[in-house]
C-alpha cells in the first residue's frame, strides 16, 4: 500500500460522499447547499495538494458561494499565479468529487499516474473563507485532507476571494507582486491610490466619498480595514455590513444588477455615489439617483469602457507601442460594444461566459481589460507592458507630461488586482479615473445609453440539447434553431438575441435587446418560445410579456 493511503483513507472515512449526489466543477468551482459539501471540501483539499505537487507551487483554496444565498456554499481552487484552476484539472476535481467512497483511491492513483506526480515533492496550500456560518466547518474539512497528505498549509481565515488570489500570487513570486499578507494587500492598493490622488490636481467637482453596499459579506469588513490605510483620501461609508442583515439578501451587486434598483438599507439620495459588492467582493456595480428621481446603474460594461478609454489615453500620451483591448461576453450591451469599438476605437473581443474565459482572452493584448456585465472583471498587463511602463516612468529624457502619464500608468497598474476581478481594487480604480476626468456619475453614465434588454430562462429536459459557437452567440443545435432566431431578430430594430445552456441547472438562458423595452421583451419571449418548442421545453410554454 502506498504510504499516502495509510493516512488518506482513514481521514476520507470521516468525510464520506453522500449517496445520490452529483457535483460539477463549473466556472465558479463547486457550489450547492452547504450541508451537501463536506465530502467535496475534503476532496478539494486532496486535489489542491496534488496540484501543488505537480506545479511545485503553492495552490489556493477559497471557500465561498459568492452572490448565492447564505444557505449555500462552495469552493474554488486557485492556480499558482492567482488564476482559476485550469480546465484539465477541473475534470479531475469533478471525477474525485463524484467518486464513490470505494473508488476514491483508484481515482487519486489515476491522477497521480496521468500527471507523473512525484509524491515525495512537498506541497503547500493557502486557504481562506467568506463569512457564511458553514464556512469554518467546511474549511476544517479541507484542512483534514491536507493533513492526511502530510502537506503544509496556511489558513488565512476570513478574506475576500480576490485577497486569496492576491496572496497565492505573492507567495509564488516571492513577494515580487506584493507582500504576502492581508496587510500587504491593503498597503499595495492604498499606496498606489494615494499616489494617484497626490498626482491629480484638486477640484471641487470630485466628491471623495462613496457609500458601499457590502452585501452583508466579507467585503464590508475589509473595506473598513482599508479605510485606515487611505488617510482620508477616500471616505467609504459602509452599509449592509453584516451586523444585522443576511448575506446577499435584498442587497449586493447581483441584486442591484438584476433588479435594477437600490439595495435595502441605503438612504438613496440625489448627488451621492453608491456601489455594491457581492458576497465575496469580486463583483462591483455603481449606481446613483438621478435628478428626476430615477435609478441609474453603471454595470460591468460601463466600468470596462471607463477604464479602457482612460488607459488608452494614457498609453497614447506616453507614446508607448502597446496594444490595448477590451474583452466582453455575449451579455455585454450592444451600446457598450459600439461605444468601445467605434467611439473610443478600442479593439473588442468576445469570450464565453465565465471570467476564466475572459481572463485567457485578455492575455492576447498587452493591456487587457475584461469585465462581465455583472461587474466581475479587472485589467491585466503583459510583461511587455509592465516593462515599457516602468521604463517610461524612469526615463529622464521624456517631457514632464509624458513622464507623469507613465507614472500614473504605473500606479494604476498597482491599483489593479491582476489575478482576478476585485470589487475593492476596481472601486479604487474607478474613483481614480473619475477624479482625473473630473466626472460625476451623471457624466460617466451619459457616455452612452444602454439598449433596452431582457433576460429569460426556459426549463428544458436536457440543457445539453443546446450547443453553441462564436463565444455562445450562435446556436449550432438543435437544427433549425439559429435560423429561426435570425428570422425573429430581423423583425425588430437594433436587435439581437442569443441562447445558451445554464452551467448549473436544466434551463436555457435567453438574452434579447432592441431599440425599446417593449420590443426587447417581445423578442425575448419569441425566442423563448422557439427554445421551448425546439429544445425540449418542460411544462407550459413561456408566458407572453405584459405589454403584448
Amino acid at each position: 500500500m502506498s504510504l499516502w493511503k495509510k493516512s488518506v483513507f482513514p481521514a476520507a472515512a470521516q468525510h464520506q460522499k453522500l449517496d445520490g449526489q452529483t457535483y460539477n466543477y463549473g466556472t465558479a468551482g463547486f457550489r450547492t447547499k452547504a450541508n451537501l459539501l463536506d465530502s467535496v471540501m475534503f476532496r478539494c483539499g486532496l486535489i489542491a495538494v496534488l496540484r501543488s505537487k505537480k506545479t511545485k507551487s503553492s495552490i489556493g483554496v477559497m471557500i465561498t458561494a459568492s452572490h448565492n444565498p447564505e444557505c449555500d456554499n462552495g469552493v474554488k481552487i486557485v492556480e499558482p499565479m492567482g488564476e482559476m484552476l485550469i480546465a484539465e484539472w477541473e475534470v479531475y476535481a469533478t471525477q474525485l468529487a463524484n467518486a464513490s467512497n470505494e473508488e476514491l483511491g483508484g481515482v487519486i492513483e489515476g491522477i497521480i499516474k496521468d500527471n507523473n506526480i512525484d509524491m515525495t515533492v512537498s506541497a503547500n496550500v493557502i486557504i481562506a473563507r467568506d463569512t457564511r456560518p458553514s464556512s469554518p466547518s467546511l474549511s476544517a474539512s479541507v484542512i483534514d485532507a491536507i493533513k492526511a497528505f502530510n502537506a503544509v498549509y496556511t489558513d488565512y481565515g476570513m478574506l475576500t476571494t480576490p485577497q486569496l488570489h492576491y496572496l497565492v500570487r505573492c507567495v509564488n513570486t516571492n513577494g515580487q507582486y506584493g507582500e504576502a499578507t492581508e496587510e500587504g494587500y491593503y498597503k499595495k492598493l492604498s499606496q498606489a491610490f494615494t499616489q494617484l490622488k497626490i498626482q491629480t490636481p484638486g477640484d471641487n467637482s470630485y466628491l471623495p466619498e462613496i457609500s458601499v453596499d457590502g452585501a452583508n459579506g466579507v467585503g464590508a469588513l475589509k473595506v473598513l480595514q482599508l479605510q485606515k490605510e487611505l488617510k482620508g483620501y477616500l471616505d467609504m461609508k459602509v452599509f449592509n455590513d453584516g451586523s444585522t442583515g443576511k448575506l446577499n439578501e435584498q442587497c449586493g451587486a447581483d441584486y442591484v444588477k438584476v433588479g435594477q434598483k437600490p439595495p435595502a438599507g441605503v438612504m438613496f439620495e440625489v448627488g451621492k455615489k453608491y456601489c455594491s459588492f457581492d458576497g465575496d467582493a469580486d463583483r462591483i456595480v455603481y449606481f446613483f439617483k438621478s435628478k428626476d428621481g430615477s435609478f441609474r446603474l453603471m454595470d460591468g460594461d460601463k466600468i470596462a469602457t471607463l477604464i479602457a478609454g482612460y488607459l488608452k489615453e494614457l498609453v497614447a500620451s506616453v507614446g508607448l507601442n502597446l496594444q490595448l483591448g477590451l474583452v466582453q461576453t455575449a451579455y455585454a450591451n450592444g451600446s457598450s460594444t459600439y461605444y468601445a469599438s467605434t467611439v473610443m476605437k478600442v479593439p473588442v473581443a468576445c469570450a464565453k461566459t465565465g471570467v476564466k474565459h475572459l481572463h485567457l482572452k485578455a492575455l492576447d493584448f498587452d493591456i487587457g481589460v475584461y469585465f462581465e456585465a455583472n461587474g466581475h472583471g479587472t485589467v491585466i498587463f503583459s510583461e511587455k507592458a509592465t516593462k515599457s511602463i516602468t521604463s517610461a516612468s524612469e526615463d529622464s529624457s521624456l517631457t514632464e507630461d509624458k513622464k507623469q502619464a507613465a507614472v500614473r500608468l504605473l500606479n494604476l497598474m498597482d491599483v489593479c488586482n491582476q489575478t482576478v476581478g476585485d470589487a475593492i481594487s476596481d472601486m479604487l480604480l474607478v474613483e481614480s479615473i473619475l477624479e482625473a476626468r473630473l466626472w460625476s456619475l451623471e457624466d460617466w453614465n451619459s457616455a452612452y445609453t444602454d439598449l433596452p434588454n431582457r433576460l429569460l430562462k426556459v426549463k428544458v429536459e436536457d440543457r445539453n440539447a443546446i450547443q453553441t459557437t462564436d463565444s455562445e452567440r450562435k446556436a449550432t443545435s438543435p437544427v433549425g434553431l439559429q435560423m429561426a432566431i435570425d428570422t425573429t431578430v430581423a423583425k425588430y430594430s437594433k436587435s439581437r438575441s442569443f441562447v445558451r445552456p445554464s452551467g448549473t441547472e436544466d434551463v436555457v438562458r435567453v438574452y434579447a435587446e432592441a431599440d425599446n423595452q417593449t420590443s426587447a421583451d417581445q423578442l425575448a419571449y419569441d425566442v423563448a418560445v422557439l427554445v421551448h418548442k425546439l429544445a425540449g421545453g418542460v411544462g407550459d410554454p413561456p408566458t407572453p410579456p405584459m405589454s403584448s
